[in-house]
């Protein structure tokens, strides 16, 4: 089998790949940060909720419902159905794992499962490794937890317009990531498309108020990727090249 020396297998390579999302996620940790301890969580508490989850949505109506008093079963409902989600995003990245990929290194790398970190790595070409992952995750993570530390502790002296401003960077950032792949491809192109004008079809339509971000995500999701692979199939000999 002829060696790719392209193919996303190793640690550093990941660890580049990482950056422009760590920067994106730094601005949205940050907020999340302030917005936690505005609700009344300890700085230290929300610096831990960061550092065991990776999912602002998430995290958000968590604290929201601590700061309201809910209950462990609602709160685990939410987090259920916001981040059901990326168990849609694992099992198609599970396609693109190498032989390398135990089951272990499967739970590892699945709590680093995030938009952004499926978009980049599902956007490489050939098979992912192990060091790959790994690597794509590491600065995310970092900066996610230490984003999150300085909104916690040092949110108070910003000015409250310049916070404000700080959470709109992880849109630019997702932009950028979505559209290289999208000038060289059709068919991430259309597919992205898809997902965008579903998601301001539920959004806009009152017909679909009442249905929640993270069950929007998955039906955007799921139609999308249907429509890219109806209209787009990936032929055998592209995979074949990509090994």
């Amino acid at each position: 089998m002829k060696h790719n020396k392209t193919a996303p297998d190793r640690y550093l390579t990941g660890f580049k790949d990482g950056l422009p999302i760590a920067l994106g996620y730094l601005s949205v940790s940050f907020t999340f940060g302030i917005t936690a301890v505005g609700m009344g969580i300890p700085p230290l508490a929300a610096v831990l909720i960061s550092m065991t989850n990776l999912t602002s949505a998430g995290q958000l109506a968590g604290v929201t419902i601590i700061s309201a008093g809910g209950g462990f079963l609602e709160t685990a409902l939410a987090q259920f159905i916001i981040n059901l989600r990326y168990a849609l995003m694992s099992l198609s990245l599970s396609q693109k794992l190498n032989g390398k990929y135990s089951t272990l290194h499967r739970i590892i790398s699945s709590f680093g499962i995030t938009d952004e970190i499926f978009a980049v790595a599902s956007g490489k070409s050939g098979e992912i490794s192990p060091k790959y992952m790994y690597g794509l995750i590491t600065l995310p993570y970092i900066f996610w937890a230490a984003g999150t530390a300085a909104g916690a502790f040092l949110g108070k002296v910003l000015p409250e317009n310049i916070k404000s401003a700080l959470g709109i960077a992880i849109y630019g950032m997702f932009i950028a990531i979505v559209i290289p792949p999208a000038k060289k491809s059709k068919g991430v192109l259309v597919t992205a498309a898809a997902a965008a004008a579903l998601s301001c079809l539920i959004y806009y339509v009152p017909l679909f108020q009442g249905i929640s971000s993270g069950i929007s995500v998955i039906i955007c999701t799921v139609i999308a990727a249907a429509v890219g692979a109806l209209l787009f199939p990936r032929k055998e000999k592209e995979e074949e090249q990509n090994v």
